[in-house]
């Protein structure tokens, strides 16, 4: 039996799957349509599943911003509806978001941050998706970096977002 809220996939990077756009779409206007009444703009396909080419985890995050964080919650609540779990991060109260998994959180192929418009860090998010699409050079030594930590460990988690944030913000300060 498995415990409901832990993740029980490991951090395996595996070639680019062509399907991955269209695994995105699905749900993209799945969940537009329950976000509508607060959604500020398009909801993006983010991380590296959204980089052509680069071999990533085999999970489709995706970003919506809402108008705001607190007339946001009822409608994001909705999004259970239509087969979304909540998946709380430690971060997300202090960062104004919710986080979600799809189809449950232990094996999930969807990821969506819910953010706040006004929030801060998810302008970079798109940042750094669109500088590795039109780099690939730089891809290509994330993809590298990428699969060396998941080789390290795939259950940490932590180590391995740790390792991959100094070359991110390398590519973001370029």
């Amino acid at each position: 039996m498995q415990t409901p809220g832990i993740r029980l996939d490991e951090i395996v990077i595996v070639p680019y799957e062509r399907r991955w756009p269209e695994l995105f779409e699905e749900q993209r206007d799945r969940v537009a349509a329950v976000l509508a009444p607060v959604l500020v703009g398009p909801v993006e396909h983010i991380g590296s599943t959204s980089v052509p080419g680069l071999p990533a985890k085999p999970i489709i995050d995706m970003l919506a911003r809402v108008t705001d964080h607190a007339a946001a919650g009822p409608v994001a609540e909705r999004l259970a509806e239509i087969g979304w779990v909540a998946a709380p991060e430690p971060t997300d109260r202090e960062l104004r978001r919710w986080s979600y998994c799809f189809p449950d959180v232990a094996r999930r192929s969807h990821h969506l941050h819910v953010v706040e418009h006004a929030s801060d860090g998810w302008p970079t998010w798109l940042v750094f998706r669109d500088r590795l699409r039109a780099d690939p050079a730089a891809a290509a030594r994330y993809a590298a970096l990428k699969t060396e930590l998941a080789a390290r460990d795939r259950h940490d988690r932590v180590a391995y977002r740790a390792g991959k944030a100094p070359f991110i913000e390398a590519v973001l300060d370029t």
